[in-house]
């Protein structure tokens, strides 16, 4: 049976012009094709990003931060309450006013009590400013290097200046060591951000984000697949061509140096809206999905490819439009850049509810550790 769906997903009609199939991309005279086993490599190469990553974040990425003025936070630790933990894990982390009701008369605590316990364990586990910096900054150093690296890899490529050339010839276009690595290095990052996005800072675009990485990895696995790597190398090559100003703005929005936190942040701003909004969509996708036409009849792999590139694109505008939002109100009101996907709320919100704990605990007392108080005299321990 397994077989069987092999050889149906594998035909190829699905994923080549008429006239064309996998006989076309066998190694011979000296030439070397993509092949689909070559993925596999991808996965030991994401493993040791994970690997890398915990070691590049301990010994660069934490000093730098201490060298940028960036320090760990020190949350107010919440006391124990077994009734509280049980409801924030399994209902909710903001319960309503009813529901605080409902709790006060279940632990015997006041209303001021249990919301400022549920305060205090939003802010437990919100991230710190350095988890956040030695993130961007991972992310700046590996954006960085890979843009460097695809465009040494490409700069004397012939496709690089003329879009068209990405199909002369196609699908047989023989694989270069240097786009070898490139796809791997690429694929196997994207791996290891899939595999660490549960304990990555979870944003408002927490969604968009996971779809974005889905559809790269299925975006670089199809291309390689089918041979589409000339195309593969420029899509790359423009996604990374901004990413690593936006992380160098936040790893200087996190060490409070808003001057240079701002003006960064522009220059993304102005490469993002160049490559994502005017050199994606209307000469990368015009080339994909206009040109290819004009060649053989369009078929599944065509519009399948196409597809995921319509994909990266809603999402390119999705992000475009808040990072416009942004910059419209710097530029107009000179006001500090933040990131409205979560950063400014959560660092915020979080400083004033600390804010808050320091003055009830000068007015009322000290909050007692361990578990919570169940008697008449509750409030005066609050």
């Amino acid at each position: 049976m397994l077989s069987g769906l092999s050889d149906w997903f594998w035909r190829e009609r699905l994923w080549f012009p008429e006239g064309l199939g996998w006989a076309d991309l066998e190694d011979r005279d000296g030439r070397v094709y993509a092949k689909a086993h070559d993925l596999w490599v991808a996965l030991p190469i994401a493993v040791v990003f994970l690997i890398i990553r915990q070691i590049f974040e301990r010994t660069v990425a934490t000093p730098l931060a201490s060298l940028f003025g960036v320090k760990e936070t020190v949350r107010l630790k919440v006391p124990h309450n077994p009734t509280l933990e049980s409801y924030y894990c399994n209902m909710t982390k903001n319960p309503t006013q009813t529901s605080i009701a409902s709790l006060c008369k279940q632990t015997g605590c006041s209303e001021r009590h249990v919301q400022r316990w549920f305060r205090r364990r939003r802010n437990q586990d919100r991230p710190s400013l350095l988890k956040r910096f030695r993130e961007a900054s991972w992310r700046f150093t590996f954006y960085l290097l890979a843009f460097i690296a695809g465009l040494a890899a490409l700069i004397d490529k012939p496709w690089l200046y003329d879009l068209k050339e990405m199909w002369q010839g196609f699908p047989v276009l023989t694989l270069l060591p240097s786009q070898y690595w490139y796809y791997m290095i690429e694929l196997g990052f994207y791996g290891s951000l899939l595999f660490s996005v549960a304990s990555d800072v979870k944003r408002k675009d927490f969604k968009e984000q996971i779809v974005h990485h889905v559809a790269t990895i299925l975006l670089i696995s199809f291309s390689w697949c089918v041979n589409y790597i000339r195309a593969g190398t420029l899509i790359m090559l423009v996604h990374d061509s901004s990413d690593y100003f936006l992380e160098s703005a936040k790893m200087f929005n996190y060490a409070g140096w808003r001057n240079a936190c701002n003006y960064i942040f522009i220059v993304f701003a102005a490469i993002f809206i160049i490559t994502r909004l005017v050199i994606f969509p209307f000469w990368i996708i015009y080339c994909t999905w206009v040109y290819p036409v004009t060649m053989y009849e369009p078929f599944f792999g065509y519009y399948f490819f196409n597809g995921l590139l319509m994909t990266l694109q809603c999402l390119h505008i999705f992000w475009a439009v808040l990072i416009i939002r942004m910059a419209i109100r710097f530029l107009t009101h000179n006001e500090k850049v933040d990131d409205e996907r979560s950063d400014k709320d959560e660092t915020d919100e979080s400083e004033e509810e600390e804010e808050c704990d320091k003055k009830d605990l000068k007015k009322n007392g000290p909050v007692q550790n361990g578990h919570a108080v169940h008697n008449n005299n509750h409030s005066k321990t609050e």
